[in-house]
């Protein structure tokens, strides 16, 4: 049955009574300025008395841009697009919002630029968060001690230079040294932990970027990276702002209590993406033609790293790029002044086939040693007490001054333990693997092999130690100290793989 309600029919003359009577709508006020001047990668803007400090602003052409200079009657805009779109006279308005990206775990295993826009051919992104780039960073009182190790399974560094979960680590060293091949190796090792992964590329080729997303997927780390890329042919604005959103992504796993890598690759390329703007709007140059804020811009970006009190960290390996060797120069003295140790990487050792090329003379790690297991403590030492002396003698022995027992001994132990130290690309090392390697060499059995040999044994050791050593893997996991009685079985393992490699009169099987 259907209803007896009569049903009113509105008229069109009941809607428009019905219009007319209801309230009006509050006016709403809206600048809109212009562009008066436009350049490479900034845009000068006029019209727009009210805009703040860092404002995100909406271009006609489709462009946004952020407002970095203000200025009676005119503001210094950074463009995050490309300024050719851009022309004088077009219209411009506020957003009343800053610059943001998209976070969440939408973004694991995808390819994004600074505004999380994805740049890879796997669709749309489903992230519906959104974060400011730049945040303050925690107070004293949110943070903890570094005391977790982070495990970059390169021997030469979780022996002599550890990194601790929290940690800003500089990777430093000239061109072609292998600065990114070791960033890419220690986010490769992650593969058997939780730690999840953030590349971020600011200003590198796109090939470049293409041979680490290569490596990352074969590694099976790809479902737990993010690639962040502001490519070279990227708008300079792009490349300022990648950094800050890569931090911003990590600060938000960080509030879920989960363990962050980020990798700045490399923030040569990012002062001088902000040199580049900083000219272009005009301000006073310093040292190197630097803006005189260049401290600044880094600082508060790595002092948003650190073991936070909520339970997460955030682990901050930047990437800076040395001219000719020389460590004094502007910005790397920045960066080593505002982070917590180095790892430089030197030409020198990559000319005498040293891979990687850790210069252990020059490099440090002010608070990772805390943070390092009992096992690896007790070899690192030796370590450097043994090289240290080596590289004195090396120099001395060039000479050709005679040269007595006890310090050809050193010279042959000094070359035996750096050609252990050697180690392939992608190649990560478990812990066990690297103590058996590094102790077998200071107790002396690679002594006396040739590279080939040493190379053979170290592979044959490895085996060995994985096949043999199982019960050490947990307590070096524990943090259990190495006893006397494991010192003994990783020398006799040793010394079976110096036999199989062809040492000691011993043919290879």
């Amino acid at each position: 049955m259907g209803s007896d309600v009569p049903q009113t029919a509105q008229t069109p003359e009941t809607v428009l009574n019905m219009l007319l009577n209801s309230p009006s709508p509050a006016p709403r006020l809206s600048e809109i300025g212009t562009v008066a001047e436009v350049g490479d990668g900034v845009a000068i803007v006029a019209g727009l008395e009210q805009a703040l400090s860092d404002e995100l602003l909406q271009f006609s052409s489709g462009v946004q841009g952020i407002v970095l200079d203000l200025e009676p009657g005119r503001l210094g805009v950074v463009l995050l697009g490309p300024s050719s779109r851009v022309t004088i006279g077009e219209s411009v308005v506020r957003t009343h919002r800053v610059v943001s990206t998209r976070v969440g775990d939408a973004l694991l295993g995808r390819v994004v630029n600074a505004l999380g826009i994805p740049c890879d051919d796997k669709g749309p992104i489903r992230a519906q968060t959104v974060r400011p780039v730049e945040a303050e960073a925690p107070q004293i009182l949110d943070r903890l001690a570094i005391s977790r190790p982070l495990a970059t399974g390169i021997k030469v560094i979780d022996a002599a230079v550890p990194i601790g979960l929290g940690q800003r680590q500089l990777i430093i060293g000239d061109r072609q040294t292998g600065k990114t091949s070791l960033a890419v190796d220690a986010i490769l090792n992650q593969k058997n932990s939780d730690v999840i992964c953030i590349y971020c590329a600011i200003g590198q080729r796109g090939d470049a970027v293409a041979k680490v997303i290569g490596a990352i997927d074969d590694g099976g780390m790809s479902d737990r990276t993010i690639v962040l890329a502001a490519g070279d042919e990227d708008a300079a604005g792009l490349a300022y702002v990648a950094p800050y959103a890569a931090l911003t992504i990590a600060e938000h796993f960080a509030g879920e209590c989960k363990d962050v890598l980020v990798i700045l690759d490399d923030l040569t390329h990012h002062a001088r993406s902000y040199r580049e703007i900083s000219l272009l709007l005009r301000r006073p140059p310093g040292r190197e033609a630097f803006p005189g804020d260049i401290f600044y811009i880094h600082a508060r970006l790595l002092e948003r790293a650190g073991q936070f009190a909520s339970g997460g960290s955030i682990t901050v390996l930047p990437v800076v790029e040395t001219p000719a060797e020389n460590l004094s120069a502007y910005i790397p003295t920045n960066l080593i002044s505002i982070t917590d140790g180095q790892i430089y990487l030197s030409p020198r050792l990559m000319r005498k086939n040293q891979f990687p090329a850790v210069d252990l003379g020059v490099s440090v790690s002010r608070v990772g040693g805390k943070a390092q297991t009992k096992a690896f403590r007790s070899v690192a030492g030796n370590l450097r007490v043994t090289l240290s002396q080596f590289e004195e003698l090396e120099d001395f022995a060039r000479f050709g001054t005679r040269l007595d027992d006890e310090t050809r001994a050193r010279l042959t132990r000094g070359a035996a333990v750096r050609a252990a130290l050697r180690q392939a690309d992608r190649d990560p090392m478990p812990a066990v693997e690297q103590l058996a390697v590094l102790v077998a060499a200071i107790e002396g059995q690679f002594d006396g092999l040739n590279e080939a040999e040493t190379g053979r044994a170290v592979i044959r050791l490895r085996k060995a130690a994985a096949r043999d050593l199982p019960d050490l893997v947990k307590r070096i996991a524990e943090n259990a100290s190495l006893t006397e009685e494991d010192r003994s079985r990783m020398v006799a393992l040793g010394r079976a793989a110096r036999v199989y490699a062809g040492g000691e009169n011993g043919t290879k099987s």
